[in-house]
């Protein structure tokens, strides 16, 4: 009797064990369970899974300049997230698209960023700054614009994340100048692909076609917020300067275009002819071939464009000149169907501040720049805003010969162009 009442207690203790159990696991996977979905959520708008989410709350991309390591991997989760900033301030599509190219210029930038706040219907203009140089002087910059929506992108090959290898300097690079006999006793790395004059690559001066082209693919094939997106794209450089009416002159060009000249390829905003009588120009356009002296500043492009420049992309990768302006205008005449015809402002929207070359900076006088397109907008500001737009002047559509500059022999330099199409 004892023996089954002993029994009993045990089953009775076993089956109470286990209800008590599975109550206790019960508690707490649901427990956990919401603290891995709140995890989760926070995971995701890490990751950028709702950006219009973390828009709304106020998340930022944090960029970390510590390390080589941490920048590449700031500029991945960048590229990734792109979070849209100033979007719940500005909802709609935008009417106008632009791009800027920027290196490590930042006082040239502010005043870009400067000429922006300034400019009339900016808020209905999406900026996306791609970067090519990673500091926080230049992302505070940015991440301060406050009057329209803004995007950063980040060049993934820049030499700043690659500074002892290719696509930057390597050390067993071969030394610019160089002979090929030279370089093939040393055994450098690219003995056998000098430039078409002789010389070697130099990473500070390839990057920017690099990033010109990069940015062509990952705006108009990466950028989220620009699916279905169906209108131009202006792109700039860090050392520009926007007269207050290039919206609505730029709106103007692009129904000009559709009216009188459907077989214009690429819009001209600018020019550097700043000492034009804006008051005789401000109104008129003008029609000719591309040329990379004359429109390679504020260029308004569609994607109809840009899939035909993809199909140059080849020749774009291996043609022996660092500029990407003079690339793109031997494409013009020697890939393309028909050369690139080019609508152009005669009273330039556009000023260029930099006093000096890209890769020089012991001249820099930005104060010097700043005076002289203050000069500029005080004798344009009367004839700005004009009603309507004339073409005033069509040139012969052709394709002018010039001599490359080299400076791109490099086969790596070519593999990794060519590769953009692909990986981003």
């Amino acid at each position: 009797m004892r023996l089954k009442i002993h029994k009993r207690n045990v089953l009775a203790f076993l089956f109470a064990t286990l209800i008590a159990l599975f109550l206790l696991f019960s508690i707490r996977r649901n427990g956990q369970s919401g603290v891995d979905s709140s995890r989760a959520d926070v995971h995701s708008k890490e990751l950028g899974a709702d950006d219009h989410d973390v828009q709304h709350a106020g998340y930022t991309h944090k960029f970390y300049y510590d390390t080589i390591f941490n920048m590449k991997k700031s500029v991945y989760e960048g590229n990734y997230r792109q979070l849209v900033q100033n979007a719940d301030k500005f909802p709609g599509d935008p009417q106008l698209v632009v791009v800027v190219q920027v290196h490590n210029r930042p006082a040239y930038l502010k005043m870009l960023v400067d000429s922006f706040q300034k400019a009339s219907d900016i808020q209905n203009v999406l900026l996306i700054f791609s970067q090519d140089y990673f500091s926080e002087e230049i992302s505070n910059i940015i991440q301060g614009i406050t009057f329209c929506r803004v995007l950063q992108i980040y060049f993934p090959y820049s030499t700043q994340l690659y500074p002892f290898e290719f696509p930057g300097q390597d050390p067993k690079d071969c030394p610019r100048d160089v002979s090929k006999d030279t370089a093939v006793r040393m055994k450098c790395n690219n003995a056998e692909y000098p430039d078409s004059y002789g010389h070697y690559r130099e990473a500070s001066f390839t990057q920017t076609k690099h990033h010109w082209w990069w940015k062509l693919h990952f705006v108009w094939e990466r950028v989220r917020t620009l699916q279905g997106y169906s209108g131009y794209v202006l792109f700039l450089e860090e050392d520009n300067y926007l007269l207050p009416d290039f919206v609505h002159f730029f709106k103007g060009m692009t129904e000009l275009k559709k009216r009188e000249c459907p077989d214009c390829d690429l819009l001209a905003l600018g020019n550097h002819e700043s000492s034009v009588q804006f008051e005789e120009m401000t109104n008129k356009l003008e029609t000719s071939g591309w040329l990379s002296t004359k429109h390679n500043i504020g260029i308004g492009m569609s994607k109809d464009l840009y899939y035909k420049l993809m199909g140059c992309n080849a020749e774009f990768c291996t043609y022996d000149d660092y500029n990407w302006d003079w690339t793109l205008q031997n494409l013009s005449g020697m890939c393309l169907s028909k050369t690139l015809k080019v609508l152009a402002a005669k009273a330039t929207r556009v000023l260029h501040t930099g006093d000096c070359g890209l890769h020089q900076k012991d001249s820099c006088r930005s104060e010097l720049a700043l005076q002289k397109v203050q000069e500029v907008q005080e004798l344009a500001k009367k004839s700005l805003f004009p009603t309507s737009l004339v073409i005033s002047n069509q040139e012969s559509v052709e394709n002018k010969a010039h001599v490359k500059n080299g400076g791109w022999g490099d086969i790596r330099d070519h593999s990794l162009c060519k590769n953009y199409a692909k990986v981003l």
